[in-house]
């Protein structure tokens, strides 16, 4: 893994709906809006935040949400042009903040010029192998039989065990890093054998060694999958899943257990670690506002690559549906700049204080990144986690109970975060309360 890497942290962007791009356009979109400056206009407060790292969303030409890709090598004319990527690139390269873009290299969008050959030559097309296609009985004209992502008919999947397929990646890889980007998420990674990008990624990393690849799994044997794949690091949903159910329905052995094999990944990798993302509801609508700081503390306290989803940092709410568009709350429209301080509500002022704060912490303890925490209290609605190294500990209390409790906190002797009266080895959190102390 690159050395950058243990340091950065990510603010993760969907600049579709960010920008306020038409996700389901009812026509193919024919002219090109300059969108992604939005986007640019942000980076201050990224920064202003304590992060270093902008993790985008699809960016490339597609037919709706983006994951449905046309052309890997063209800018969605939604977003704008080369030239806007280009600059966006350049502005974050200004601030000190490293770049992403999302990969969807397990399928294509059905009007892919490469699949739409196929309707016209068949199994003779050039690009018939990009394709796990069932020809059996095929005729000119009739439908392609083609594997498809999930069930989804305008996910067509490619065809990982083609070469051809590997030296596209690689090309379209290269490219983008070639332009300034740092890496790549690697969506839906857990969908693509393990074995291709190990084919893939090594081609890769002999012109651009410093460049990073997330892949997006969400089960699996995750040490297995990065040991067969290369890939960097992985996305930890075990974590994220622990988290907002463990506060939500009020059973924090729930969180205990997905610390404790968190934990065992770290031998392995750094995971990259979550509250919220562009496919989840709103961490603040899951736990409610109140108990969203709690969901934070345990993010930047523990090992791993945090990201903050756009939007967290203002408690923005939203609940993820599963139908046509129930994406659409979590992945909502932002407005040309950040709002000036004395604009925001209550709670969005006190969210994005919280954020500033936490974020600081884990910048002042680098070690975090790859530090072993140990469980030292449970019960279902109070946790005490102890992250430590060589270089000292950090300890995070959380009280989920409507009064009072006083939970062991080892050898903490001072409140870095929330609120905590110290005595002794004990500490007392207040009602619905939480405090992140350090020894």
């Amino acid at each position: 893994m690159t050395s950058w890497t243990e340091t950065v942290l990510w603010w993760h962007v969907y600049p579709l709906g960010f920008t306020g791009a038409p996700i389901r356009p009812e026509e193919p979109v024919a002219d090109t809006v300059h969108r992604l400056p939005r986007i640019e206009a942000w980076l201050d407060h990224v920064v202003e935040l304590g992060l270093n790292g902008l993790l985008l969303g699809p960016v490339f030409a597609s037919e709706t949400h983006g994951y449905d890709t046309v052309d890997y090598f063209r800018i969605d004319p939604r977003l704008g042009d080369e030239g806007d990527l280009d600059r966006l690139i350049a502005a974050a390269r200004e601030r000190g903040i490293r770049v992403l873009l999302d990969g969807v290299f397990n399928h294509v969008g059905r009007a892919h010029p490469s699949f739409q050959a196929l309707t016209e030559a068949g199994p003779d097309a050039d690009t018939a192998e990009l394709f796990r296609v069932d020809w059996n009985g095929w005729t000119s004209g009739a439908s392609i039989r083609a594997d498809v992502f999930e069930g989804h008919d305008a996910l067509v999947a490619l065809n990982h065990d083609s070469p051809a397929v590997a030296d596209l990646v690689v090309d379209v890889m290269t490219h983008w890093l070639d332009r300034g980007i740092d890496g790549w998420r690697l969506d839906a990674a857990y969908a693509v054998p393990p074995a291709f990008w190990a084919r893939v990624l090594p081609r890769v990393r002999e012109r651009f060694p410093d460049a990073w690849f997330l892949g997006e799994v969400i089960h699996g044997d995750a040490p297995s999958i990065v040991r067969d794949s290369t890939i960097d690091s992985l996305t930890q949903y075990e974590l994220w899943q622990g988290i907002w159910h463990g506060i939500a329905d009020r059973n924090l052995f729930e969180l205990a257990h997905a610390i404790e094999r968190h934990v065992d990944l770290l031998s392995e990798f750094a995971p990259q670690t979550f509250v919220g993302n562009h496919d989840v509801t709103r961490i603040a609508s899951a736990v409610g506002v109140d108990f969203t700081p709690h969901a934070i503390a345990v993010l930047f306290t523990v090992a791993g690559i945090p990201s903050v989803y756009a939007g967290d940092e203002y408690a923005y709410l939203g609940q993820k549906e599963e139908r046509l568009g129930g994406d659409d709350a979590v992945r909502p429209e932002f407005a040309e700049h950040p709002p000036a301080p004395e604009t925001l509500g209550d709670d969005a002022e006190r969210m994005l204080r919280l954020h500033q704060q936490l974020i600081a912490i884990r910048r002042q303890h680098p070690w975090l990144h790859r530090a072993h925490t140990d469980v030292i209290h449970t019960a279902n609605t109070a946790i005490v986690l102890r992250t430590a190294t060589g270089s000292g500990a950090i300890v995070t209390a959380l009280n989920l109970a409507d009064d009072a409790v006083t939970v062991p906190v080892a050898d903490a002797r001072e409140v870095l975060a929330g609120d905590a009266r110290l005595d002794g080895s004990h500490a007392e959190l207040p009602p619905r309360g939480f405090a992140v102390l350090s020894s």
